[in-house]
């Protein structure tokens, strides 16, 4: 029952391809002549300082402004006809669609005795979903989205059987947009039922009652026709849709119309008895806890936790003792277990806090399976219900395992391992016996054992030990090309991860670099509140040393180094070159949180201030101002190369983040290198972006960055 982060899901930033020729330096080119951008004379002030933002009309929606629109197409006809002259994008282009045409799984969920799995016969724009009657049956398709539509920019979104595995609900993400429609399919028949719910986000599919008669889940109000993708999400509120009825019928369960800027999640016990309520304001791990007992008809909402200060996740029950996971009192969180039938709720704890940062948690078989972190890294115990450690998983190697999900009763689970060099396997996992085997491995046209990955720690400016991953073929030696990746933001941790696209930068001579900066998950609470708030600053700090320790190793040259992150990393990577332009040959920043003044205005943005700050306060603006990488472009100073990603259908960062700063970038003295935007249709945040986009994307990107990192590409034989 854990909850992502409404800000970062999983996003397809990959890093570019190309080989090294040391000497060598980017040759200039003609001056680019970029499209003209009106300015407006809107000055705001606050806390008695003056900021202008020529700008602003560029945040008014694409779909509904014509010279928004205008802008757009001039933007994206000047960055094609540069990377038109890029020599190396039609060789990226062909090795990574060979690259990324490799069949891969999704994690198996079993219901009723059945089995459902995603599967993408490689170069399918979206992966489509399968269904088995019993493990070694014969996967029949279920629902293939890939003849939703033409373009292949609708995607599924979340999907959950029902108890029996009778039905199956699931939601439809169109052109990347964070809003989803929920349906109902016959499993047996693949027949669509009539129900349909419309403004779901940031929810799963559903929350199947146990007798299958219906679902919760969460929705916002239906917004204004011309603000779909633009106004702010409130009044989130949690309902039960009875199957064959309307929406307009569906019971309200639970709101709080006097906060509404609190979001609620639910989830069911796997014994049927429990409605398990989260409600939240951000994405900081904090969150009240209320359970509602089914078995009484007039029960109303209890509360088990009504302090919004610490992180509750429910991970199961037995009866009425409740088994979660917090950080209360445990910045890299344990186990407790409180009786909600009790009068006393005060927790027992059951697994103490580790020096390693428990991640993941579920009762499988009658045992305790807890994930945890060890400097990025996974490792899997194996504990009894009362706490004791029974074991350790033994996993393929040093990565990232995930999954683990399964029935509190039953023997069997699953888990996906990957690492920068093990593509994505899925492993049938039985508790009991306590051995892993091979359910579906994927055979890509690479060779894993050329490449090698090698962990190092450097010392951030303030002395902090910070940890990253330096990954690249076997046979690249001496300075290589770099491509520096990072995040810093939100709890969430960056951790081992396979990505065909990388294989094709680095097969070309390209080293890979993750930093585990702070503001991350990877050490806890008190790592991730190391780098928000008024400690910010500790993110841009910890990735500049990141490249600085680069170059002084020797792993990439002073003109050799290419920065990329998205979406909280986007803002990383243009508030750090705006700090440190000199240090960076090329920088990517994609779907970034640009202007920190105003980023509560749209959408999901509200939910960023446990991170950044709320800009009606002073302390904080002031900080944000500091920093906001579209108020602190740096006139009169030489910037790398810069291309920025954005997509027209971006409803959690919306784009006009990226439209701005583009037009400050390209109306400032800052060299002569090309300062441009990609701007997608069609496309959102990242989620549920069709191969083709990916891949035309990625080979832009690295030609882009092969261009100003002085490298030289191979063609594709």
């Amino acid at each position: 029952m854990r909850r992502a982060s409404i800000l970062a899901l999983p996003l397809l930033f990959v890093s570019p391809t190309a080989v090294a020729s040391p000497e060598s330096a980017p040759t200039m080119t003609a001056p680019i002549t970029y499209p003209e951008t009106r300015r407006v004379d809107v000055v705001d002030e606050q806390f008695g300082e003056k900021v202008a933002d020529p700008y602003r009309w560029l945040e008014n929606d694409v779909r509904n402004d014509k010279e928004v629109a205008e802008w757009v197409a001039a933007q994206n006809k000047v960055t094609d006809a540069y990377l038109d002259t890029l020599p190396g994008r039609d060789a990226f282009k062909a090795r990574l669609t060979k690259l990324f045409d490799y069949e891969r799984f999704g994690m198996p969920y079993r219901k009723g005795g059945r089995y459902f799995y995603s599967r993408n016969s490689g170069l399918q724009n979206q992966s489509v979903l399968y269904v088995r009657d019993g493990l070694n049956g014969e996967g029949r398709v279920l629902i293939d989205p890939n003849t939703w539509a033409a373009d292949g920019a609708t995607a599924l979104g979340e999907w959950l059987p029902s108890e029996d595995g009778k039905l199956l609900a699931y939601s439809i993400q169109d052109g990347g947009s964070d809003w989803r429609t929920i349906r109902v399919l016959d499993v047996a028949t693949g027949k669509v039922l009539d129900d349909k719910i419309e403004w779901a986000k940031f929810t799963m599919a559903a929350s199947w009652a146990k007798d299958g008669s219906g679902f919760y889940y969460s929705r916002y109000p239906e917004p204004p026709a011309d603000a779909k993708f633009q106004a702010l999400n409130e009044n989130h509120r949690i309902y039960f849709h009875k199957l064959g009825t309307p929406q307009s019928a569906d019971r309200l369960v639970y709101e709080t119309p006097s906060q509404p800027k609190q979001s609620h999640y639910s989830g069911l016990t796997d014994d049927g008895r429990w409605l398990v309520i989260y409600t939240s304001e951000g994405t900081d791990n904090r969150n009240l806890l209320h359970v509602i007992d089914l078995k009484d008809p007039a029960a109303k909402p209890k509360t088990i936790i009504g302090e919004l200060t610490n992180e509750w996740s429910v991970i199961g029950n037995v009866g009425s003792t409740f088994y979660i996971s917090t950080n209360k009192d445990a910045p890299r969180s344990r186990i407790v277990t409180i009786d909600v039938a009790s009068a006393d709720m005060a927790p027992r704890e059951i697994v103490a806090q580790d020096a390693a940062v428990l991640g993941s948690a579920s009762i499988v078989g009658g045992k305790l399976i807890l994930s945890y972190l060890v400097d990025a890294k996974t490792e899997v115990r194996r504990h009894a219900l009362d706490g004791k450690l029974l074991g350790k998983v033994t996993l393929p190697g040093i990565g990232t395992a995930s999954g683990f999900g399964g029935e509190p009763d039953e023997n069997e689970t699953f888990f996906a391992f990957t690492s920068f060099n093990y593509p994505t396997t899925i492993f049938r996992y039985d508790v009991a016996t306590d051995k892993a085997t091979v359910w579906a491995q994927p055979k890509v046209a690479f060779n894993p054992t050329d490449y090698v990955v090698d962990q190092k720690f450097y010392a951030s400016k303030d002395g902090t030990r910070v940890p990253m991953f330096v990954v690249r073929k076997k046979t690249t030696t001496g300075p290589a090309p770099t491509i520096l990746w990072g995040y810093g933001g939100f709890n969430i941790a960056y951790t081992p991860a396979f990505s065909a696209a990388r294989v094709a930068w680095m097969e070309q001579g390209g080293a890979f670099v993750l930093a585990n900066i702070r503001g991350g998950g990877e050490y806890g609470k008190a790592w991730h509140d190391g780098g928000r708030l008024a400690n910010k600053q500790n993110v841009f700090d910890d990735f500049i040393a990141a490249g600085e320790y680069l170059i002084t190793q020797g792993i990439t040259k002073k003109d050799g180094l290419a920065i990329q992150g998205g979406s909280n990393g986007g803002l990383l990577v243009g508030a750090v070159v705006n700090q440190r332009p000199d240090l960076f040959a090329a920088a990517m920043p994609a779907v970034g949180v640009m202007d920190m003044l105003r980023f509560d205005r749209f959408t999901a943005g509200r939910y960023w201030v446990d991170d950044y700050g709320y800009p009606s306060k002073e302390a904080d603006w002031k900080r944000l101002r500091a920093y906001s990488p579209y108020h602190n472009i740096r006139s009169g100073v030489t910037y790398p190369a810069i291309l920025a990603t954005t997509a027209d259908t971006d409803d959690r960062v919306v784009p006009g983040h990226t439209f701005k700063y583009t037009a400050a970038l390209q109306a400032a003295d800052i060299g002569p290198k090309p300062h441009l935007v990609r701007i997608e249709t069609r496309a959102g945040h990242g989620a549920g972006k069709p191969t083709d986009k990916v891949i035309e994307e990625t080979s832009d990107l690295y030609a882009f960055a092969a261009k100003w990192t002085g490298l030289q590409v191979k063609p594709v034989e």
